[in-house]
């Protein structure tokens, strides 16, 4: 194809939208836009946004003067499948078709406009209010220009993300949005835009905490969520959505540390930022482990949040040193912060798997520190691994990227010299640990059941039996049991002992 254009695009790029799209979908729309009763159609939005950037989309956007839900029901009877989804709302008429795998949302001109220049000037950036006529598109006509009326092609040449007038106010969520669309695009936020959301951050909480949720979920998924949240921290913005977070600011910590909680707190979501990006640069030769476990749903997004999360308990925590020589503490910040953290999940409407990731990496990120402790004096125990490995699950790996985040954000003169050597040394060994005595043993099946507690030794139900069963995993993880018969006969040793330490105590007393 030669260079020909319609509005402005290259027909190529418009070859590319078409095929995201099933094949007859086009002509069907044509065929309702000049039917008994003609409608113009316009391809709106993020549709022409994505077009024009090449970026594949599965998402049609379109606006008609009226009648969207007539032409959403139309468009399925001349399809001959579909599924129709009522998205009307007190201010808008507009509805939604499912084609086997992609959705066409038809919605009519905003405020009840009749012109669609009108209606673009009415959206929320200028790179989302650029418009193309679908009869332009499926029969190669290039009568019309690009409708443009905020000049949103210059902007979207440059990557610039800015606000239409009155957008802040009219719908305050599109402040979030503008953000989302630098953290996926890579684009800049206009002057006079970070101006307006600085103005208008309070508005926020109007705003109901799904759709706050989602666009913040959207950041936090892109490759560029630390310097989005650091954009959104200078306009007040981020203190309106995270308050809890600022409760760190000004907060000073012991020298192991050069921040105060709250820009330490920043600079560790930076570094999990690069870990997630360069695994092989902090875990030499365990990228492809670390590779498969970011393969999991959610699991970069929820590290990003922990990050910049696990020290929320450090504000409530905090005590003062006992006399000049002793040091600020912040003992069980971690499990306060799981605390403080799963209050501001439910408020935002995580989903509980979510909130369950990114809490329970937060309670737990001070374990591999303590263990880097003991590692100083002796070996780490099979025992002390298993342990680790139990309460971590399916995120021990996401616990040591997490610890390492941690580390590298800190910078304080008394910090230990080689601790993120430490920290990987001790991912090594709880790892080797893991393969070769704890995995086959906690994923395969058990060697002595309950119904062998109760059928073997007369045994009921209740808290004896997780002891029993938690203590022989310890004794197979060890090497102390390699079978059934040799499992019976530790839980009758153990068992014995246990009566003898009774017996002994009561002759005591």
């Amino acid at each position: 194809m030669g260079k020909e254009k319609v509005s402005g695009i290259e027909w190529e790029k418009i070859e590319k939208l078409r095929r995201n799209y099933p094949a007859e979908l086009f002509q069907t729309l044509a065929r309702i836009e000049k039917g008994k009763k003609p409608v113009s159609i316009y391809l709106v939005g993020g549709t022409v946004r994505d077009c024009l950037l090449e970026i594949p989309s599965h998402d049609l956007d379109l606006a008609v003067v009226d009648g969207a839900i007539e032409c959403a029901k139309l468009l399925i009877q001349e399809m001959g499948y579909g599924t129709f989804v009522d998205l009307c709302s007190a201010e808008e008429e507009a509805g939604r078709v499912v084609l086997k795998g992609v959705q066409v949302d038809i919605a009519v001109f905003r405020a009840k406009t009749t012109d669609i220049e009108d209606d673009l000037r009415l959206r929320d950036f200028t790179i989302n209010a650029m418009a193309l006529q679908l009869s332009n598109i499926v029969d190669r006509s290039s009568e019309n220009e690009l409708i443009d009326p905020t000049g949103g092609i210059q902007d979207l040449l440059v990557g610039l993300v800015k606000h239409c007038p009155g957008a802040f106010v009219a719908d305050p969520v599109r402040m979030l949005r503008g953000y989302r669309l630098c953290a996926l695009y890579g684009f800049t936020m206009d002057a006079d835009t970070v101006r307006a959301v600085r103005a208008h951050r309070v508005l926020i909480h109007q705003v109901a905490a799904e759709r706050i949720s989602y666009e913040l979920q959207l950041i936090f998924d892109s490759p560029r969520t630390t310097v989005t949240v650091k954009a959104m921290a200078e306009t007040g913005l981020l203190r309106e959505l995270l308050p809890e977070l600022y409760e760190g600011e000004g907060l000073e910590q012991p020298e192991f540390h050069h921040l105060d909680v709250l820009n330490h707190s920043f600079q560790a979501l930076a570094m999990m930022e690069e870990i997630i990006a360069d695994p092989a640069k902090y875990f030499s030769g365990k990228e492809e482990r670390i590779g498969n476990y970011l393969k999991n749903e959610n699991r970069a997004r929820c590290l990003k949040w922990a990050a910049l999360m696990h020290d929320v308990g450090k504000p409530v925590t905090r005590k003062e040193p006992a006399d000049e020589n002793g040091r600020v503490t912040f003992y069980r910040h971690d499990e306060e912060g799981r605390t403080i953290f799963n209050m501001f999940a439910d408020s935002m409407r995580w989903s509980k798997t979510d909130k369950e990731i990114s809490g329970g990496l937060i309670a737990m990120h001070m374990h591999p520190f303590h263990l880097c402790n003991v590692q100083h004096k002796k070996e780490i125990t099979k025992r002390a691994a298993l342990k680790l490995c139990r309460r971590a699950k399916d995120d021990l790996v996401g616990l040591f990227m997490l610890a390492m985040s941690d580390s590298l954000a800190s910078k304080g003169e008394k910090k230990p010299e080689m601790m993120e050597g430490e920290l990987v040394q001790l991912f090594d060994s709880v790892m080797e640990m893991y393969d070769e005595n704890i995995q086959p043993v906690i994923h395969g099946p058990r060697i002595v059941t309950g119904r062998d507690l109760i059928e073997e030794f007369g045994l009921s139900p209740g808290p004896l039996f997780s002891v029993l069963l938690d203590e022989l995993e310890v004794a197979r993880v060890e090497g102390n049991v390699i079978d059934r018969d040799s499992g019976l006969s530790w839980v009758r040793t153990y068992l014995q002992k246990e009566k003898q330490i009774d017996t002994d105590d009561n002759m005591c007393s």
